[in-house]
């Protein structure tokens, strides 16, 4: 049966029958919870979890400690903004019931007017100014948060190990490094100064009510368990679909990426018709899901609506009964209108932040989760500087395997004296980038010891010894800039005649002068403007660069054509002088000339000597080139 590509209609129901289950209420962010997990193990931490999300408190309070000062002057003012906001009712049912409803000549009414109006623009301009003022601190404290957070988290990234950030994938980087530390800034706004602000305001309003009219203020507060109530139930049901909806968004998203990306194999398999399905339908299911968000919307503001039309008539109503009855004013009336819309505000915060609390939450404990993660290989405290000169490189009985899977690396034994050229041949997945991994400390061996001048590399500071390295690859990876940038990455204190020379040497000068805009031409990102020979000579130039004392070559040139293979391997001459070289090769005729040839075969030594002494003892090397030398005569 052809793979055919679900409708929106089948996809918005799939939609619609995890939504109802629950599923997408256990979702923060771009993270989802398994289906498994039941609507009672999502309320309910464990004390370790508790404990754990204590500490994460805990941790994020001491980033905010260095800014305390900012803290407490946004929420004294969030506190005298709402203090002037709640007073400012009170002037109105002075002017009705003590101005304009009592007997008096003209001119004395219009003094008391011109009076009490006066301090009550004085209190709306103050009001105002502090709720800018406040506006502003409250913007400047989340950017410095924001700021400080992101740049620990990026720090903390970039020494990860590779198994953890290969585990997070792009997405989760980008989605930790953007979402989460946007998230997480909002706890404060959410967990403290919002709630403690709003529960401030609506207990001062209730007070002030009860002073004012404690009849009619029963009956406002008769409104504010049925509007809690509502905007729970509402909040509830509707942030689960927008958490869907982002991550539909997502995968839209990160499908057209994709497309752009493969365009080339887009085009050659005609999978143009399939991505426009593929997008329409995506975006057609979105649509249908946000429609179902502002069903649910125009409901909650409905209800919203009729409950303020109601409290209106209500207050109105019964405030006119109490008129008659001399027991309220026409002032205590029209306070008590605009009181219980006041009240309103508060209640809501309330609701909102109980909800976006649990959001921030989970925010920060995937930052902080991250923050608390070991780097990767932090220096010994006995570590040294690693040596300027290299006099041998020996692998010590080594071990290795990638976390408890088999052995990819099995008693690797071999001495390699300084400046000369060791090449790795075998058959694919015999272990030989995993060698070169472990020289430039991407991992560590399980056991056994890789010396360098005698001394394990783990007694060396990691970064001293990393200035020793230079690796050029097969897949060459360049940076979206300019030439110049490039060729430098390897070295920013690098002048331009220092470029230059490298260049030469790498016999790139060349092409690049021929570029637009020569070494300040742009090269798009992974240098997609640039050839394959040139983005593999720009490599060579940044190494050339770096003057590395060890240097690796992973199949440089396996998929150059001749006349680039040729140039590279004039530039790889000079690369090689007085260096301790690595170097991976399946063709073999590029390593006839190596020091020292290690033929691999399953994580293991199965022969070493030079070009000449391997093919007369016609073992496993001397077949390897029999059969590339008999493939070449068949082409």
């Amino acid at each position: 049966m052809p793979l055919r590509p679900r409708t929106s209609r089948e996809r918005f129901a799939e939609f619609l029958k995890r939504f109802r289950s629950g599923y997408y209420s256990g979702m923060h962010g771009s993270e989802k919870e398994p289906e498994s997990v039941s609507k009672s193990q999502r309320k309910k931490l464990n004390p370790e979890e508790r404990e754990r999300r204590r500490d994460y408190l805990r941790q994020y309070a001491r980033e905010l400690w260095p800014h305390w000062k900012m803290v407490a002057t946004l929420l004294v003012l969030s506190l005298l903004v709402a203090g002037l906001d709640l007073i400012q009712p009170l002037f109105l049912r002075h002017i009705i019931d003590k101005i304009l409803l009592i007997d008096g000549s003209v001119e004395s009414k219009l003094a008391a007017l011109h009076t009490i109006g006066l301090i009550y623009l004085g209190v709306v301009v103050v009001s105002q100014s502090l709720g800018i003022w406040r506006n502003w601190f409250q913007r400047l404290l989340n950017v410095r948060v924001i700021l400080t957070l992101r740049r620990s988290l990026f720090e903390r990234m970039l020494r990860l190990p590779l198994n953890r950030l290969s585990d997070m994938k792009t997405g989760g980087i980008i989605s930790r490094l953007t979402d989460d530390i946007n998230t997480t800034t909002g706890l404060l706004q959410m967990a403290v100064i919002s709630p403690g602000v709003a529960a401030i305001r609506l207990v001062i309003a209730m007070i002030i009510l009860f002073v004012v009219n404690w009849q009619l203020a029963l009956t406002a507060l008769a409104i504010i368990p049925p509007i809690m109530l509502i905007s729970m139930l509402a909040i509830r049901r509707i942030r689960p679909v927008y958490r869907a909806i982002r991550k539909d968004v997502s995968y839209v998203d990160g499908r057209v990426g994709e497309a752009f990306q493969g365009i080339r194999a887009v085009r050659v398999f005609s999978g143009e018709h399939r991505e426009e399905q593929e997008y329409t339908i995506g975006h057609h299911s979105i649509t249908r899901m946000k429609m179902y968000a502002r069903k649910r919307e125009i409901v909650l503001w409905s209800s919203w609506g009729f409950l303020m039309s109601l409290v209106s008539v209500v207050i109105i109503w019964v405030g006119g009964y109490w008129y008659i009855y001399k027991q309220a004013t026409i002032g205590d009336i029209m306070a008590f209108q605009v009181y219980t819309f006041m009240l309103l505000n508060p209640v809501w915060q309330l609701v909102e932040s109980m909800s976006e609390l649990q959001r921030s939450l989970a925010a920060m404990e995937r930052v902080f989760e991250i923050l608390n993660l070991p780097v990767d290989k932090p220096d010994r405290s006995n570590a040294v500087p690693a040596p300027v000169e290299i006099t041998e490189v020996k692998f010590d009985h080594v071990w290795f395997a990638y976390g408890d899977d088999k052995h990819v690396i099995e008693d690797f034994d071999l001495t390699v004296p300084g400046g000369s050229v060791i090449a790795l041949v075998g058959r694919s997945g015999a272990g030989k980038t995993t060698v070169t991994d472990l020289v430039a400390r991407f991992y560590d061996p399980v056991r056994g010891r890789i010396l360098l001048n005698g001394i394990d590399l783990r007694d060396y500071q990691l970064d001293s010894y990393r200035e020793l390295l230079g690796v050029v690859q097969q897949e060459v990876f360049l940076f979206d800039g300019t030439v110049r940038e490039n060729i430098a990455y390897a070295n920013r204190d690098a002048s331009l005649d220092d470029v230059l020379a490298a260049a030469q040497r790498a016999n790139a000068h060349e092409f690049i002068v021929d570029l637009p805009e020569g070494y300040d031409s742009i090269i798009g990102e992974r240098g997609v403007k640039l050839s394959g020979g040139q983005r593999q000579r720009l490599s060579i130039a940044r190494a050339l660069l770096a003057q590395p004392q060890i240097l690796i070559l992973d199949e440089a040139t396996s998929n150059l054509d001749t006349e680039s293979e040729q140039l590279i391997q004039q530039s790889m001459d000079e690369l090689l002088k007085d260096r301790t070289t690595f170097v991976i090769a399946h063709r073999l005729s590029t390593i006839t000339h190596a020091d020292k040839i290690v033929v691999m075969d399953s994580g293991r030594i199965v022969e070493i000597g030079r070009h000449e002494e391997l093919l007369a003892r016609k073992g496993y090397y001397a077949e390897m080139v029999q059969r590339q030398s008999e493939a070449v005569d068949l082409l």
